[in-house]
């Protein structure tokens, strides 16, 4: 994969954007916006293509306490807010649309979005990951509608209701603790015996009033009519049903890779995550994944972010040794 010679520029028809990039950035996330702000200090002709949530993950998220510089926390979206002006302050220009496919047969590379063709010689794809979806009966219908996977964004609709968060880790946690601020108890449903949080926030979970947990349990249908009105879960150990009457349910039990445009142009692990080395690089040269499109580990806003510094140096690198 590392060992490569540059294939020579192909011609392809007139693009409606005449201009070539140096480097175009997929993703608004930290990982994105800290690419950019490396490329700008670098004076790197950049193009971000933000994507539908400026900052990313972290402008859904109520606080952030464990990244460096900030002892108190921050709110997340003001952090996201902050990286976004400065990856704008060293000179990126700045796009909201959505990347709707990529080219990586030609030289420059091709990206169409809803809006427009661009053309960059290196891209860094920082694209990230969407919450997992539970698959089951009256989650599509009630989406949007009872069942939500941002607590931020929703959990005010829940003010001194019953919510159900589905999910063990980190995201759950957090986000199940913040909608005690509004609902009147949070009942977490996970599939073992124990939770995978990190240990700071399982402490603040079993100490909350506000949360019980149901152990070895698995959501087999979401139910209600014209709003969600419970769900019907079963126990893994038991096989037992049960039904717990909920007003709302809170989906955290993974992130899916935004990798099916890439499908068949690069190289992509059994997961479905884009294969990139200690360098960020992948396998065509002069194309680069930072953050959680390339993390299925440990998906945190630090490591993201020092992915995209990463990959940014690696692109100052390669416009070096290819100038043309």
């Amino acid at each position: 994969m590392l060992d490569f010679k540059l294939a020579p520029s192909q011609p392809e028809a007139r693009l409606p954007e005449e201009e070539v990039y140096d480097l175009i950035i997929l993703g608004g996330g930290p990982a994105g916006l800290t690419a950019a702000i490396y490329a700008g200090r670098a004076r790197i002709h950049t193009l971000v293509i933000v994507g539908p949530l400026p900052g990313g993950q972290p402008a859904n998220t109520d606080m952030v306490e464990n990244f460096p510089g900030f002892p108190e926390g921050i709110d997340g979206p003001d952090l996201a807010r902050r990286f976004v002006a400065q990856a704008e302050r060293f000179g990126a220009r700045m796009v909201h649309d959505s990347v709707t496919g990529v080219d990586l047969s030609v030289r420059p590379f091709v990206v169409r979005t809803d809006m427009a063709t661009y053309r960059a010689r290196t891209l860094i794809i920082a694209m990230g990951a969407v919450p997992r979806r539970l698959g089951v009966p009256g989650e599509d219908r009630f989406f949007g509608r009872g069942v939500s996977t941002c607590a931020t964004c929703d959990g005010f609709f829940y003010r001194d209701k019953r919510v159900v968060v589905v999910g063990g880790g980190d995201s759950a946690i957090i986000e199940g603790l913040y909608l005690t601020r509004f609902a009147r108890e949070v009942i977490v449903v996970h599939r073992r015996d124990q939770l995978r949080a990190t240990q700071i926030h399982q402490e603040r979970a079993f100490a909350n009033p506000k949360m019980r947990f149901v152990w070895d349990s698995a959501v087999e249908e979401i139910l209600g009519e014209k709003t969600v009105t419970g769900v019907r879960v079963r126990n893994l150990k038991t096989g037992e049903t049960s039904v717990i009457e909920a007003d709302g349910v809170f989906i955290y039990i993974g992130m899916e890779p935004q990798t099916e445009m890439f499908r068949g142009q690069l190289e992509l692990d059994e997961r479905g995550y884009i294969v990139a080395d200690r360098r960020q690089r992948t396998s065509v040269p002069g194309v680069y994944a930072a953050g959680d499109i390339q993390d299925p580990l440990y998906r945190q806003l630090v490591v993201a972010a020092g992915t995209g510094a990463v990959a940014a140096m690696e692109v100052e690198r390669f416009l070096e040794m290819y100038p043309d």
